[in-house]
Order: C-alpha cells, then structure tokens, then sequence
C-alpha cells in the first residue's frame, strides 16, 4: 500500500513555527516512507477564515520547499460529501438533533441530554453522534449554525484522499477516538497515526494565532527549518538552501513512535 499522508492547516493566519513543526514532520515521514504528501485547506469553519490566509499559507510552503503532490484540497468545496456522510449516520440511526445551547451541553463529556429527543422544540438544533464513552460522551458533527464539524470533514476528506497516515500535534490525540468511531460507522479505513509534542511559547501556551505567534519569515527558511528539526529530535541535516535541508532530513528522518 502507497504511504499517503497530509498536512492540513486551517486558513485562520499566516502559518508559525507550530505549523512548520507540524508541516515537516509530516512531510518528511511521507518522503521517507517514499510516498505522497498532500496539503488540505481545512476552512470548514468559515467564521474563523482570514480572506487570503490560505494563499499565504501555500507561498510559505514553498517558500520552504515543502511541495505537495495533489491539488490541494478545500474543505469549503465539500459540502455536499459531508452532507452525504451525516445522512447516512442519520438513517443507520447514530446522528441525532440536539437542542442544548452550549451552557446546557456543559464543559464536560455531553450527557445524551437529547438522545430520546431535543430538549427544546422548533431549535435551532446541532446533530450529535452516540458515543457511549463516558469520559468522551457524544458529539457534534453539524453545528447549530449549520457549519460542519471538523471530527466529520476530516474523516470524510481522509477517506476521500486515501490518507494512510496521519502526523499531526498532540493536541489532537484526544479527538483520535471520535474520529475511529466515525470511521467504523462510516466503513472507512482507519490511518496510522503519530502524534507529535507541540512547541509553545515561553508561557508553556501552545504557539497559535490567539497567543500572538510571530509569522514564518520565508527569508529565514534555512534556518527555521534546522530549529524545527531540533525540536523534532532530528539529526542535524547538511545543505544550505530549504531543498538541501530537507533532502538530508529526510535521508536521515527517525520517527519516534
């Protein structure tokens, strides 16, 4: 089976060292393995979108030589295929509407307040799958304002690409269940995946848009590229320009499991 693999930022900024950590790693596990990488645009969530942020984004992939080998793909075009998914969930008898605004839902794991039905009449509702795990409870996957769920377009897009792998943050490793789930329900394959540490700022806060994490400068690229392969663990990598780094980082790539 051909290594498939993706990074797939969300347009809500320019991308920062977090986002290169992620971007490389994930890269050079997909050309190590000689197998191809994608880039996915996940805008799904149209509210947080910054108008331009994903063109921004693929020039400062290039910029650092990470080139992928598909057409990119936009979450924001596939409506339709997410629609297709939550009506199947609906008729095998998974997905319910839930009418609980997100006091009532709580901060932690969702009850099933409405599994037997919504708790308020006439909405607006979200849907929600049954998830019998109490320390994860069930889980949206068309929000009240009718945007789709980032645990549902990514199972579909993943199935949809043929995404064998996945390298992404550890942040996400919580979501992991809700996603194998849907990917049971649904009769897709499950990816491998690997979890990566997420690089921080000074205060221990992960790097993002919200605590103010500075732009990657493309002009800095070299050496951006070695730190990110430090904090990676990775073998220092020969070559001055981005392509030379990567060609001797990814001769060179130690996955750590």
């Amino acid at each position: 089976m051909i290594y498939r693999g993706r990074f797939a930022p969300s347009p809500t900024g320019p991308l920062h060292f977090g986002s290169l950590v992620a971007a490389l790693a994930s890269y050079l596990d997909a050309r190590a393995h000689q197998g191809v990488w994608l880039v996915r645009i996940e805008d799904v969530d149209t509210v947080r979108c910054v108008p331009g942020a994903d063109r921004s984004i693929l020039r400062t992939l290039e910029a650092f030589g990470l080139r992928w080998d598909e057409p990119v793909l936009y979450q924001s075009a596939r409506t339709d295929a997410y629609r297709a998914a939550l009506d199947r969930l609906r008729r095998d008898g998974w997905a319910y509407p839930c009418s609980c605004s997100r006091k009532e839902a709580g901060a932690g794991p969702y009850p099933g307040t409405c599994r037997q039905g919504p708790r308020h009449a006439g909405g607006p509702f979200s849907w929600r799958v049954r998830y019998d795990d109490p320390a994860l409870g069930d889980f949206v996957v068309l929000r009240s304002d009718g945007l789709f769920s980032y645990q549902l377009a990514v199972v579909v897009d993943d199935a949809a690409q043929g995404v064998t792998d996945v390298v992404r943050g550890a942040d996400l490793v919580s979501c992991t269940p809700w996603q194998n789930w849907l990917q049971h329900l649904l009769g897709y394959p499950v990816p491998r995946y690997l979890h990566i540490p997420l690089a921080t700022n000074a205060a221990g806060e992960k790097l993002s848009k919200q605590t103010q994490a500075p732009p990657l400068d493309p002009a800095q690229a070299p050496a951006l590229l070695r730190a990110a392969l430090r904090f990676l663990h990775q073998p220092e990598a020969a070559g001055v320009t981005p392509s030379e780094i990567l060609e001797s980082a990814v001769r060179q790539w130690k996955r750590a499991e």
